[in-house]
């Protein structure tokens, strides 16, 4: 898929939002990706997870595991883990930090690409990856659906992304008077509580 049929999927599940919106890294921006529209259906989620497992294959061969951050990255995740024949892991939040749970492990030797939905800063990518540095297998990179800081974000791993998009993102004593006058909205999950 194109980047443009991307963005098309994402305004046709009416997932492309404009306003003024508190993003999960604390920034503000007029625009928000509401990925969960694209992943209500299934059968959009699977058309833009194919693409992403395609150009993870040509970029970094084959994946044994696909990590990805809770709660946005798990469906994605899972999805373009089943397009890629890898198994399906996430890392949820303990006590604010980022850890495997649930019994998930990753054996030595395995090759790892940590998924995520939408990059902004890439604050969420680099706290899953921080908490992936103690398990053996082998970190080949990341990949997202949008990489909304135009490429700027550094992971510390090389990123790939259907789509990348330099929306601005400011921070909250640096907003235009024109996204000022908005009243904010913050629909992100960053904030969910973990057990």
């Amino acid at each position: 898929m194109t980047p443009n049929e991307i963005l098309e999927e994402f305004r046709s599940a009416g997932a492309l939002l404009e306003g003024h919106f508190i993003l999960s890294s604390g920034l503000h921006s007029p625009v928000f990706l509401q990925k969960m529209f694209v992943f209500q259906d299934p059968a959009r989620t699977e058309r833009v997870c194919r693409a992403l497992a395609g150009k993870i294959r040509d970029t970094f061969g084959p994946v044994d595991y696909v990590v990805s951050p809770a709660v946005g990255g798990i469906v994605p995740g899972y999805e373009t883990a089943r397009h890629l024949g890898a198994k399906a892991i996430f890392v949820e939040r303990e006590n604010g930090i980022f850890v495997l749970r649930r019994g998930f492990t990753i054996p030595e030797g395995a090759r790892v690409v940590m998924v995520e939905d939408i990059v902004t800063t890439g604050l969420s990518s680099r706290e899953c990856l921080a908490s992936l540095q103690e398990h053996p297998g082998t970190m080949l990179g990341a990949a997202c659906l949008i990489d909304r800081s135009g490429g700027k974000a550094d992971l510390g791993v090389p990123l790939v992304s259907l789509v990348q998009l330099d929306i601005p993102a400011y921070a909250p004593d640096q907003l235009p008077p024109e996204l000022a006058a908005l009243p904010a909205t913050k629909p992100g999950s960053r904030s969910l509580k973990s057990k």
